[in-house]
């Protein structure tokens, strides 16, 4: 009976292994899909009523109008009209107060995907919040004040890595992790479990 106890209990924490992760990842893109198709499905729902006289949600079809009004604004940028509507667009928003400051960091984020590279160039080690504890950050960018060089390491809280702490450190106060950023992010996603 013991055996059978100690079979049931090994196989089932394996399975847990197997479960759990493609659990969660069905769990996220679902979460994914409905964000993405409640963004214009409440509004197509109401148009499609006006049509059709009755109250329907088509699963997707948000998605889907989404899919195509972002090819369409790729399509618009890619021409020589587009891009005059687009710097058009640019410099009416840029006299908005506070609309200016939401679009132009939005702006920024999505230059960092365009050009293909990380905002993260190294994992670091430095010690925040107190002297003797070290904390894993990301170098975003170096910069000089009053001729010292500070490196901008922005330090994730944990589980949520989308939020944190971006401080300036003298460039003797940053260490090499010794991990990649990679390995870094999937230290900080972890909770620490993950250490390479």
């Amino acid at each position: 009976m013991e055996a059978f106890v100690k079979h049931l209990k090994g196989r089932f924490i394996t399975g847990l292994f197997v479960v759990v992760p493609i659990g969660i990842t069905i769990f996220i893109l679902k979460f994914l899909f409905n964000f993405a198709d409640g963004i214009l499905g409440s509004y197509l729902d109401s148009l499609l009523s006006v049509f059709i006289h009755r109250q329907s949600h088509i699963p997707g079809l948000g998605m889907l109008t989404g899919f195509v009004v972002i090819y369409l604004s790729g399509l618009l940028a890619t021409n020589v009209m587009g891009t005059r509507l687009i710097r058009w667009w640019d410099a009416l928003v840029s006299r908005i107060p506070l609309v200016n400051s939401i679009y132009s960091s939005s702006k920024q984020l999505t230059q960092v995907f365009k050009e293909g590279k990380s905002s993260y160039r190294r994992a670091v080690f430095v010690e925040w919040p107190r002297a003797g504890v070290r904390a894993v950050g990301f170098v975003t960018s170096e910069v000089e004040r009053d001729g010292e060089k500070l490196i901008v390491v922005y330090i994730p809280t944990m589980p949520n890595p989308t939020s944190g702490f971006a401080l300036f450190f003298p460039e003797s106060e940053v260490h090499d992790s010794g991990m990649t950023v990679e390995e870094a992010v999937k230290f900080v996603v972890s909770g620490g479990a993950v250490v390479r």
